[in-house]
């Protein structure tokens, strides 16, 4: 006799398949939640490391900062340090200039020419006299031009003195001259210190 099987297996497997598909829904949505979490967590781990980077390059910074600080003001010390050696050189050279500007013009004025007035601005001489003729003046501008002391001689004026103090001396003029300014040690060395502000040119 045949055996006939009366269960429901249509509504069996219905309900197998819809077992299965919420199975594979749960294990899905596990799945992606593990993956989330595992994505999160990596995004988080560098995150934290740029941020302990961020920290480290500020600290870098901080530091670079005070040490930037730190040379800029040795830099402004040591200018002001060169500045005073050179006033310093310069003030020890110009001792002896004065002797040496009294003996030059004592050996450059020719005979004939008197010097009233001497005068010194600066690098600036006024030399004011008189003289027996302008061929006199003319061969005193060529004695300073000659001379290693006097830079530039210029004649202002040569005229006849309205009130002349001789009469051997009827002329008075006005020569403009520099002086040769005395070398300090850096600059003889080739060392240009007004330039000197980020290091040896």
């Amino acid at each position: 006799m045949a055996r006939i099987n009366l269960l429901p297996w249509r509504e069996e497997q219905r309900q197998e398949r819809q077992r299965r598909f919420m199975i594979s829904l749960l294990m899905t949505a596990i799945l992606g939640v593990v993956l989330v979490f595992l994505v999160g967590s990596i995004f988080d781990q560098r995150i934290n490391h740029q941020r302990y980077r961020n920290t480290l390059i500020k600290q870098e910074i901080s530091g670079l900062e005070v040490r930037i600080a730190r040379i800029e003001e040795l830099e402004r010390t040591r200018a002001r340090l060169i500045s005073r050696k050179q006033v310093i050189e310069r003030l020890q050279a110009s001792r002896s200039t004065t002797v040496e500007l009294l003996d030059m013009l004592a050996k450059t004025i020719p005979v004939g020419v008197t010097l009233v007035s001497i005068r010194q601005q600066g690098p600036q001489l006024a030399l004011i006299g008189n003289s027996q003729s302008n061929a006199r003046v003319s061969a005193y501008l060529r004695e300073l031009e000659g001379s290693e002391l006097f830079l530039d001689p210029q004649l202002d004026f040569v005229r006849s003195s309205a009130r002349p103090a001789t009469d051997v001396e009827p002329y008075e003029f006005s020569i403009k001259v520099r002086l040769r300014q005395p070398k300090v040690e850096d600059e003889e060395a080739g060392y240009d210190v007004s330039t000197d502000q980020g290091g040896p040119q």
